[in-house]
């Protein structure tokens, strides 16, 4: 607790000093935190802390120096090599996930590592690693009886991602330990201001399956004893538990911030009598355990102990400007790599077959072949109350598009199921197994109420491998239908927006628009070793004309590969997904109409994007249009044609052409919906147009 207390003191000196540029202490809080530390099990149990959690990391086993080490921003920072903030410790030895600074995420991610580590004790065997696919670089560890802790602040009680873990945890029994670090304070918001009632402890006692402590967290003894009744509640599988400690916040909320603009004197002085510090000094006294003289020379150790980390850590060496773009995406299997280049194969089966009957075929190959993938999602499996789908009184639903069809009866529940109706709870799941070496291939209904688990995308899923500088990664899948031209689909069925996950570095981002291409990219999804936006046009999912053939149950694509459906010599048309067939009709029609010839090409991939193809097209033709269904003003086309401009400007004869949806949603009526996406006349036109210029 005093080494805790004392780290913090020395990053202030540090950050007066200018030495280091961000503080925000643990003080008042360490009694709670050493006392789960003692409680739980380092590199057995899994940890999923926040930033006032310094106690508990330095009682698993974190040296002060790592600490110093990130404050200072050090290449050694073994936490981040100096790209997180201070406060942010982990560590895979001692099992401590990587944290971000995002409130109540990772609680989700408590969740699904929770469930990897039953899954993994149900089925030893999925451990096993498997050379050519991300199984070859994960190295699983895990035990029938292990704990997840998850710590979370009282402000941070309020955001969703708590709840929903919170009934996730409950409905499965999931042995995960919850500490609730209540100092009263969430920065300058008073609890009463954030939590009905102003305590976290009476609203969600009545959620089945848990065990509760609410207690003094500053009484280092009440503590202790609380946490290893907690602790055994969990490794006994009875389910969750919740510890919910008042602490105490002596300090402001970091130097950032000065509580006295909203503390009083008083309150402050009745927060220092309840510091934990003292407590327990004056407890060691009165036991007899230590004296006077034996608290100085602990105290004169820990101080020692402290300056000698801080000295060393500022003259740590810093990050070199190398090390920028390392751990983006994986260095061990890349999805670009020439191993996925594969060809189709001809099978006994010569049936053509729609997208969505080769996605789905593509699933039941790959779930076959590898133990560890998961399904889930909302309504993705057959049927959840499933003994009438056993008995074969239900046929099962498995999606609303019928991808997942199949799944839940041939793997089962534990490999198929329904989750909540929650987005970000299916996301942040995913990440917590991920992390633990799972493929979770999880499906978001539509794109459209893709939003609630944006948080989770963006500031977790993303940025999980680059944040612990390459030691923490979550490779899922996560398949979205999208786009309109659905005739009646409306605002919230019909809508695109692909730019913003192109614009989100970390996330691979895939778009096919046949069935071929989709089996084969969907593989490559599946057994690369990065995390995986693919994106399935729902009106494609059963067109006849993208219709192929099983290609085997090897077929692979390699992502950032184009494909050229029409070669031409006059215009270049670059494009994906629903707008690839309508370029194809406009670039016959024209040709047919003006002899004018349009080389169409399928980008496929749109992170990474295949530059080649477009430049070698761009040169041959001198006139390209860029087509897309999202709107037009900064879409996914205004990247791709500012790089032409940029690279390519000697190699054209005419401006570069976007033609993509009107700035507006997709309306209800179809005879707006018409004019407000790109239809085959609007291509027409624009071919058209640049031909003549």
């Amino acid at each position: 607790m005093y080494l805790s207390r004392r780290t913090d003191d020395r990053e202030i000196v540090l950050k007066r000093q200018q030495k280091i540029f961000f503080q925000i202490s643990c003080a008042g809080h360490e009694a709670l935190l050493v006392a789960a530390g003692m409680a739980l099990r380092p590199g057995y149990d899994w940890f999923f802390p926040y930033y006032r959690d310094r106690a508990i990391c330095l009682a698993l086993g974190n040296t002060v120096e790592d600490q110093l080490l990130q404050a200072v921003g050090a290449a050694d920072d073994p936490a981040s090599g100096g790209r997180q903030m201070p406060s942010h410790w982990s560590s895979t030895k001692l099992n401590i996930v990587t944290p971000s600074s995002s409130t109540a995420t990772q609680c989700l991610h408590a969740i699904g590592c929770a469930e990897a580590g039953r899954y993994f004790t149900k089925y030893p065997e999925a451990a096993a690693k498997h050379t050519g696919d991300y199984r070859e670089f994960k190295d699983i560890k895990f035990h029938g009886d292990e704990v997840t802790y998850v710590s979370i602040g009282e402000g941070s009680t309020s955001q969703g991602e708590f709840w929903e873990s919170l009934n996730t945890a409950s409905n499965g029994k999931l042995p995960v330990l919850y500490v609730v670090e209540d100092n009263g304070y969430a920065i300058s918001t008073p609890v009463e201001a954030n939590t009905p009632g102003g305590n976290i402890s009476k609203l969600i006692a009545n959620f089945p399956n848990f065990h509760f402590a609410e207690i003094d967290g500053t009484d280092p003894i009440a503590c202790y004893a609380a946490m290893v009744e907690a602790a055994a509640y969990c490794r006994a599988g009875h389910g969750p538990a919740l510890v919910h400690g008042h602490v105490i916040r002596p300090y402001s909320h970091s130097l950032s911030d000065d509580e006295r603009l909203y503390r009083s004197a008083a309150e402050l002085q009745a927060d220092a009598a309840r510091d934990p510090i003292s407590r327990m000094q004056l407890w060691l006294l009165r036991e007899g355990i230590l004296d006077e003289a034996g608290i100085n020379q602990l105290e004169r150790k820990v101080d020692e102990e402290v300056q000698r980390a801080a000295d060393r850590a500022v003259q740590a060496s810093l990050p070199t400007i190398d090390s920028i773009t390392k751990h983006v995406y994986s260095e061990d299997l890349l999805p670009t790599d020439v191993r996925f280049d594969a060809q189709p194969v001809a099978t006994a089966d010569s049936n053509e077959r729609t997208m969505a009957d080769l996605i789905n075929t593509c699933l039941k190959d790959e779930m076959r072949r590898d133990p560890r993938i998961v399904v889930f999602g909302e309504d993705v499996a057959d049927a959840t109350r499933d003994e009438p789908l056993r008995s074969g009184e239900l046929k099962g639903k498995g999606g609303v598009f019928k991808l997942t069809s199949g799944l839940q009866h041939e793997f089962g529940n534990d490999r198929c199921w329904n989750s909540p109706l929650a987005e970000a709870n299916i996301v942040g799941r995913a990440i917590g197994m991920a992390v633990r070496g799972m493929k979770p291939v999880v499906e978001i209904q539509f794109f459209d109420y893709i939003w609630p688990a944006m948080h989770q995308m963006r500031n977790e899923l993303a940025l999980i491998r680059w944040r612990s500088n390459g030691t923490f990664n979550c490779p899922i899948v996560m398949r979205v239908p999208i786009g309109g031209y659905l005739t009646g689909g409306s605002i919230y069925h019909s809508q695109s927006g692909e730019s913003i996950f192109t614009h989100t570095p970390g996330v691979r981002v895939v778009m096919p628009s046949n069935a071929l291409d989709a089996m084969g990219l969907l593989r490559t999804a599946i057994r690369c070793d990065d995390p995986v936006l693919f994106l399935e046009h729902k009106r494609l999912y059963r067109e006849t004309f993208c219709r192929a053939t099983y290609p085997g149950p090897d077929f692979t694509i390699p992502f950032g590969k184009a494909k050229t459906i029409r070669e031409g010599k006059d215009v270049t048309i670059l494009t994906y997904g629903a707008v690839v067939p309508r370029a194809l009709q406009a670039a016959q029609k024209i040709h047919r109409d003006k002899g004018i010839d349009v080389e169409v090409i399928d980008l496929r991939s749109l992170s990474p994007y295949d530059w080649e193809a477009i430049a070698t097209s761009v040169r041959k033709t001198s006139r390209v249009i860029i087509a897309h269904e999202d709107m037009l003003s900064w879409g996914y086309g205004a990247e791709i044609a500012a790089r032409i401009g940029d690279e390519l400007f000697h190699d054209l004869d005419a401006p570069v052409r976007r033609v993509a949806a009107m700035d507006t949603f997709v309306a209800y009526q179809p005879t707006l919906e018409d004019v407000i996406l790109p239809q085959p006349e609007h291509l027409y036109k624009a071919i058209a147009e640049l031909a003549a210029f």
